[in-house]
């Protein structure tokens, strides 16, 4: 029989892990532009709407992944499924963090809002850049293979930003 410490994450599960970060940096990179791109904004409304989405997705996220588990197993998650649904969807809640720091650093009038939030769109970007780049590593292929990863998950995040200023949000 297989032992399991705790604090061991099957591949299953830090994979979807990993595609809730993803998804929620790419979320967060769109919710900033907008709130940047909208031109009256201050600290405390930037970081009201920042905890709304993220807080919002995270719920809604759990409210998903709790019916699914009620139509496929007849009853709640509980116990090891409901913390792995937690553990899951946790990445919801956390990419609220570096804007709300950013946001914060503006409230305190190191920087202006709009800064702190196109700061926290490329931080954002860059967070994209570094997965892919792990993730190219992680697949064996080489240098130019992880940079390519990357620069292609900062390619769709930096899209999403330019669709979020073109339409004006």
């Amino acid at each position: 029989m297989e032992r399991r410490t705790a604090d061991e994450v099957d591949p299953t599960t830090a994979a979807a892990h990993l595609k809730e970060r993803l998804y929620a940096t790419i979320t967060m990179i769109s919710v900033v532009i907008g709130l940047a791109g909208s031109g009256h904004v201050d600290a405390l409304g930037a970081a009201l709407t920042v905890v709304t989405a993220s807080a919002g997705l995270w719920l809604a996220s759990l409210v998903a992944d709790q019916q699914a588990h009620r139509v496929t197993h007849g009853a709640l998650a509980r116990g090891r499924d409901l913390r792995t649904m937690l553990f899951v969807s946790s990445p919801l809640l956390l990419s609220a963090v570096g804007p709300l720091i950013l946001i914060g650093l503006a409230a305190l009038d190191v920087m202006r809002v709009e800064t702190a939030l196109l700061t926290a769109a490329a931080v954002n970007v860059a967070t994209l850049f570094a997965w892919g780049c792990y993730g190219g590593i992680r697949m064996g292929g080489g240098t130019a293979f992880a940079l390519l990863a990357g620069g292609i998950d900062a390619a769709i995040g930096t899209a999403v930003a330019a669709v979020k200023v073109a339409a004006g949000h």
